[in-house]
């Protein structure tokens, strides 16, 4: 088994310890306090993120009728993870995680949970390799049916975004139409503290994350049916009845394949 570095700060392990997780080292806990010392917003930024993951979720299965997910790029499991939200609501659902992270790898079993009536996978395969991942969802999933593809806070890990268009219409194409789309990442143009904290950090040396224009957010969509109210600051996608939503350098939506 791959050893797990616990000497440096891992930015999963960061996430995890920002939405209030225990899969996290002291290193991290300092990395996570040095960042939010300069950008004390990025916990609401992690925990909004969530939040709209799973309201998009709901809104799959309950308005969509989806049952299928394949969840690329899934981090450290942390609560309401997308089989949890989608078994809550449609016990029969099918889940496959897909990540290709050591640390990630070793709490799979956190992960593979399911109710007796779903499945729940995961597969240990690269975001660079989109076919290999449609061909080990299809072990788990009937991809003649329609499938919802995850990909929350990944596409900024890749540096040209012309490459991460290419690997969500590569992703996209072995899902057949009536599959739904739903990206969530951080963006530019909303919180210059965000950004500068941000560039910061991508100058430290750690794995880079990369803030991007909304435009180019909306672009992962090209081709597909947008869901109201289309790529917007998370908080605001179909937010609670009641809920103070202010905007966030975090931009998200859910588009279907025609």
């Amino acid at each position: 088994m791959t050893e797990i570095d616990t000497s440096v700060p891992h930015s999963a392990r960061i996430w995890n310890y920002w939405l209030g997780g225990k899969d996290n080292y002291p290193v991290d806990e300092a990395a996570g306090d040095a960042y939010t010392a300069v950008f004390p917003g990025i916990v609401t930024v992690a925990r909004s993120s969530r939040a709209f993951l799973g309201r998009a979720i709901r809104y799959l299965v309950r308005e969509a009728g989806i049952r299928q997910f394949l969840d690329v790029g899934t981090g450290l499991p942390t609560v309401d993870n997308t089989h949890e939200v989608a078994q809550r609501l449609a016990p029969e659902s099918r889940i496959v995680y897909v990540d290709n992270d050591p640390l990630v790898l070793a709490h799979a079993r956190a992960l593979l949970t399911s109710t007796p009536e779903g499945v729940t996978a995961y597969e240990d395969l690269s975001l660079y390799d989109p076919e290999k991942i449609i061909e080990a969802a299809g072990r788990t999933l009937d991809l003649t049916r329609p499938t919802a593809l995850i990909l929350s806070g990944l596409l900024g890990h890749v540096a040209d975004h012309e490459v991460a268009r290419d690997l969500v219409r590569r992703l996209l194409a072995g899902l057949p139409s009536g599959s739904f789309l739903c990206v969530n990442d951080g963006s530019r143009g909303t919180d210059p503290a965000y950004e500068a904290a941000q560039d910061g950090y991508n100058e430290t040396g750690a794995v880079p994350y990369f803030l991007r224009p909304v435009e180019q957010i909306e672009a992962y969509f090209d081709g597909l049916e947008m869901i109201e109210p289309g790529v917007v600051s998370v908080p605001l996608w179909r937010p609670e009845p009641g809920a103070g939503a202010e905007p966030i350098g975090q931009h998200g939506g859910v588009g279907r394949k025609p």
